[in-house]
């Protein structure tokens, strides 16, 4: 794990000097503590790296790293777990290994194959800048499902890339570029930018599974070369076989991703996921495996309780720390800091405390992320999927079933999503907790936008069928709540330079895991019920109560109290409040309405992270 920077000129912009480069670079050094490295070609092309070194430590593995005859020059991030199985696909004697790194493997597949060719092969998780020095042409790759970023800038015939955003905000052609409005709309809303918009002008990401090439005559093109597919038919209905298949799968996986030269860990929650993913990885360890938890002083957050079963039922070392208040307020700086674009998922404090806790021990940790939404376990896919039935009704019907049912059941049968001529965009609506009315008393230059290069997940439903329903919101979970689940992990983790691995999410299991029919997960009552019954069988007795508690924290009552001061202090910044347009009595009323009983901390949370990104920015 790594970061990488980069510039590409096809205009009349020339590269930075060497030390404002190098300065720039080592913006990722939290990314890549171990070492640092720059490559310059002629005055258009100069390429930046910082390592952590996980695969052959030596410095021969070390990046940029150019291929043998000159033509290639290639900075990468992240992990390609079946770099063996493609280095049996090059010929044999064609080319002379150094090293025993996945880097050197990328690079020459890149040589051999075409690199539109080769990043199908890749199976990871990746951020790739290559360039032809041959033909004076720029790549840039990210993995297939978003888990390590790529950040980008054009302008005036120049592109600059990197794995942070900062890197492109401080780069002299952009750090003076204004905030885009409807981007900043967007935040606002969601709670975090989505790929590919950015909040300044002229900059952007790549989106998951997506390359950008650059050609010598400034011709800029972009591209998909994979998509998640959930709507592929399933070939797998029997619980027997499915469970039998998923462990396989899975535990291949876990192994694949265990594949390191310094020391690996897990995560460890009361959940599912991570119990699955320890229970693997225990099995494949010589030894006791390292597992990181942390709990919280609120009962309806803690999950600890449930964790320390797990490790002891798998016969883990477990390690774990409580959170209360004052150790939060106490990281708050550090995790502001590692946040260098804006993000208001709040959970990204305990996300950074157990990280931090890991990094004591280990250089990589596994991670049970993506499970909720290949396995259909978020109550938002019954929600929606109970309604089916009545949504070609005509409105007045919908209306009159709605209020009945409130009046009668209070919702158990449907829900508000049945007055929605729009599936899609209602679903994405269910991800917002800063409605526009409320946006609109602290700032009244918002737009109600909803711009579809990001939230192209939730154009066209037209499902003919329940199965059809949730296979669109298993869709646009991929592309949305999971995307920002994957920011969270990767900044705070980065921010301690630990290197976060996802086994669920190997493009491998990906696709297999789409062979299960989804009735196996989905139903009333049934949150990733496959799952579940995979750790009953290798957990028995395991404490599954069916409850989504997630990785959070009880912060309503932290911001009327021990982080009161620290709030009214950031969001009450003249700097602040000028530069976005904001109204102070607007963020007043948000604040005394919070004191005074009404749960305001996710407005209040995306505005005081918005406001520490404007002051790193």
């Amino acid at each position: 794990m790594c970061g990488i920077f980069g510039e590409f000129h096809t205009g009349k912009n020339r590269n930075l000097p060497a030390d404002v480069f190098e300065k720039i670079n080592d913006l990722n050094f939290q990314r890549g503590p171990d070492s640092g490295g720059r490559f310059e070609f002629e005055n258009h092309v100069q390429l930046g790296f910082r390592r952590l070194a996980i695969l052959d430590l030596s410095s021969a593995a070390n990046q940029p790293m150019v291929s043998p005859d000159g033509r290639w020059a290639m900075v990468f991030n992240g992990e390609v777990y079946n770099h063996k199985h493609i280095k049996s696909l090059l010929p044999e004697g064609k080319y002379s290994f150094k090293t025993t790194s996945d880097t050197e493997v990328i690079l020459y597949a890149m040589d051999h194959f075409g690199p539109f060719e080769a990043v199908k092969l890749l199976d990871g998780m990746f951020a790739i800048g290559l360039v032809d020095l041959f033909k004076d042409e720029l790549y840039l790759f990210r993995d297939f499902a978003g888990i390590k970023p790529l950040f980008y800038g054009w302008k005036s015939g120049s592109l600059v890339f990197g794995s942070q955003y900062d890197q492109i905000t401080k780069h002299p052609l952009f750090k003076d570029e204004p905030v885009n409005q409807e981007v900043l709309s967007v935040f606002l809303r969601w709670h975090y930018v989505p790929a590919p918009l950015g909040m300044l002008e002229n900059t952007g990401q790549l989106l998951a599974g997506s390359w950008l090439h650059v050609a010598k005559d400034g011709k800029v093109k972009q591209g998909k070369y994979w998509q998640f597919d959930p709507f592929r038919p399933s070939s797998i209905h029997s619980e027997k076989e499915a469970l039998e298949y998923l462990e396989q799968n899975l535990l291949e996986s876990v192994e694949m991703e265990m594949e390191s030269d310094v020391p690996l860990g897990a995560f460890l929650s009361g959940g599912i996921d991570s119990p699955l993913v320890v229970s693997m990885a225990q099995e494949k360890t010589n030894g006791k495996l390292k597992a990181f938890s942390i709990g919280s002083e609120s009962k309806l957050h803690d999950e600890s309780e449930d964790a320390a079963w797990y490790a002891k039922k798998i016969g883990v070392e477990h390690h774990l720390e409580k959170m209360n208040a004052s150790s939060a307020l106490s990281i708050l700086p550090e995790v502001l800091g590692s946040m260098r674009d804006p993000i208001a998922d709040f959970s990204i404090i305990p996300t950074y405390l157990v990280s931090k806790l890991a990094r004591k021990e280990v250089t990589v940790a596994l991670s049970g992320d993506g499970g909720d939404e290949l396995f259909f376990g978020y109550e938002r896919f019954f929600s929606l999927g109970k309604n089916f039935n009545q949504w070609n009704d005509p409105l007045w019907k919908r209306k009159l079933s709605y209020f009945l049912n409130f009046k009668l059941l209070k919702n158990k049968k449907v829900n508000s999503g049945l007055l929605t001529n729009d599936l899609g965009a209602y679903h994405a609506e269910l991800h917002s907790r800063f409605k526009p009315s409320k946006i609109k008393t602290v700032f009244s230059d918002f737009q109600e936008c909803f711009p579809e290069e990001a939230f192209f997940f939730s154009k066209n439903w037209n499902p003919k069928s329940e199965e059809e329903l949730i296979q669109h919101v298993a869709f646009a979970e991929f592309y949305g709540m999971m995307q920002k689940t994957l920011v969270k992990v990767d900044r705070a983790s980065m921010g301690v330079s630990l290197e976060v691995r996802v086994p669920f999410l190997l493009k491998s299991n990906i696709e297999k895991a789409i062979d299960i029919s989804p009735w196996l997960s989905y139903g009333n009552g049934k949150k990733k019920e496959i799952l579940k019954q995979l750790l009953r069988k290798r957990c028995v007795g395991a404490p599954i109560d069916n409850r989504k508690r997630g990785f959070t924290i009880p912060l309503k009552s932290w911001i009327n109290q021990e982080l009161k001061s620290n709030f009214e202090e950031v969001l009450f910044d003249q700097n602040f409040i000028q530069t976005f347009g904001f109204d102070e009595s607007g963020i007043k009323n948000l604040m005394d309405a919070h004191s005074n009983g009404k749960d305001e901390k996710w407005p209040l949370f995306t505005l005081f992270a918005l406001a520490n990104w404007n002051k790193i920015r």
